[in-house]
């Protein structure tokens, strides 16, 4: 079958190579793809937010199965618009993709289907913001309602920094429309880890939990990114954590769906916070992570593309899917500056060869004309190794980190070294 990848950072490669790998995939194709991918296979120029623009794209191309990478084309509605012209696609319905798209949408529904959460209050004016805030123990979280790139969450340590924080979303419209609506939430205090499922209504296949790395420093110091880097599986979530989050979390949630006349399929990704043995939703994504992308899809002994196309079509087996007892790590190389302003179009130097269990991703690049890669983002690549141990996997990723250059490059040392430092 001829498929097509909707977007262009480091999780759309890893979809790709397993596109690439899959023996039910004759073609693929990226649009927009990025210089990585582009190395790989054909990328065609496309405006993702753009859905008629997607539908005639892939109409045009006679494509057969849809993957859609990021978060916005799926709030749009892409996979309803593709469903209509009978085109099945991988990724939830716009109903669904509130999971991600609103904050207030999914704290209602968590607290409605009692599942463990943050307490929290949706609040639209700033007055009654700073009346509510008053009343809080610091520090709080303050999330804009809406999609804001991952940058839309807000540890308040202060009620002035609080006070600040609601002016800007509700007032300055620091996050546009996305923060005329705000959360105000309780901290949570403990150990965060993913849970990825591939879902097909009530059936899911759940991927090893991982742990991302958010702050640009090691130790977990500076801002916040994107993602440094990730890890899989994380020992955090133990058997009896594992427990509670398919009991307390996963089934309640499937189940509040069907209840509310959502069909998810797709992927659901969810944030959980572990206090003190007790794991809690800290969010909803409604696609894959990334990096956590490139640490999973590598576990997966079955085709991660069957698997995807069985949920898009509700024939998901998910006792036939199979998982690697493997370890993987993913460490993302930066561009300086980054999360601040970075120079783009530093060119990269990569090894001749890689060796087998290990491989570059591309995020934020290009390739220009004459064949060179530069940098075209402030997460340039993601360097992936697996091993029998967490430590074998950070050994072999790290030594392809030290094969591969390019000015101003940052990264850290230490992903997974709660892990390591446990073990």
């Amino acid at each position: 079958m001829k498929v097509m990848i909707i977007g262009s950072g480091g999780r759309e490669h890893t979809l790709l190579k397993s596109c690439l790998a899959s023996d039910l995939v004759d073609e693929v194709f990226a649009a927009p793809g990025n210089g990585g991918m582009q190395a790989e296979a054909r990328c065609v120029p496309l405006n993702v937010e753009d859905i008629p623009a997607t539908v005639k794209l892939a109409q045009a191309e006679g494509v057969d199965f849809v993957i859609v990478g990021p978060e916005v084309p799926l709030s749009l509605g892409v996979v309803d618009a593709l469903e209509a012209v009978g085109i099945p696609a991988y990724g939830p319905n716009k109903a669904a993709a509130r999971l991600e798209a609103s904050k207030t949408f999914t704290k209602d529904f968590l607290l409605r289907h009692h599942i463990p959460t943050a307490m929290g209050k949706r609040i639209t004016d700033l007055n009654e913001a700073l009346a509510y805030l008053k009343t809080q123990s610091y520090p709080v979280v303050i999330k804009a309602d809406g999609l804001a790139a991952g940058k839309g969450v807000i540890i308040a340590q202060s009620f002035e920094d609080a006070e600040r924080t609601a002016h800007d979303m509700l007032v300055r419209n620091t996050f546009g429309v996305s923060g005329h609506e705000i959360l105000i939430e309780e901290f949570m205090d403990g150990e965060e880890a993913s849970i990825m499922l591939m879902v097909s209504g009530r059936d899911y296949v759940m991927l090893p939990p991982s742990q991302d790395h958010k702050r640009i420093g090691e130790g977990d110091t500076g801002p916040n990114t994107g993602g440094m880097g990730a890890y899989a599986p994380a020992a955090v979530v133990t058997p009896d954590i594992n427990e509670k989050v398919v009991k307390e979390i996963i089934e309640p949630t499937l189940a509040g769906l069907e209840a509310d006349g959502i069909t998810f399929r797709g992927t659901l990704y969810i944030g959980i916070m572990i206090e003190k043995g007790q794991p809690k939703v800290v969010e909803f994504n409604v696609r894959f992570g990334d990096p956590e992308t490139q640490v999973l899809l590598p576990l997966l002994k079955d085709d991660p593309v069957k698997i995807m196309l069985d949920c898009a079509k509700g024939t998901l087996k998910p006792a036939e899917v199979k998982i690697s007892d493997d370890y993987a790590l993913v460490v993302v190389m930066a561009a300086a500056g980054y999360p601040g302003g970075y120079e783009k179009g530093k060119p990269i130097s990569f090894p001749a060869e890689v060796e087998p269990g290990t491989a570059i991703i591309h995020a934020g690049t290009k390739q220009l004309e004459d064949g060179t890669i530069v940098t075209s983002g402030g997460r340039v690549l993601g360097i992936t190794g697996t091993g029998k141990t967490l430590r074998e996997a950070a050994q072999r990723t790290y030594a392809l980190c030290d094969q591969v250059h390019f000015d101003g490059a940052q990264l850290r040392r230490d992903i997974g070294y709660r892990q390591l430092a446990r073990e």
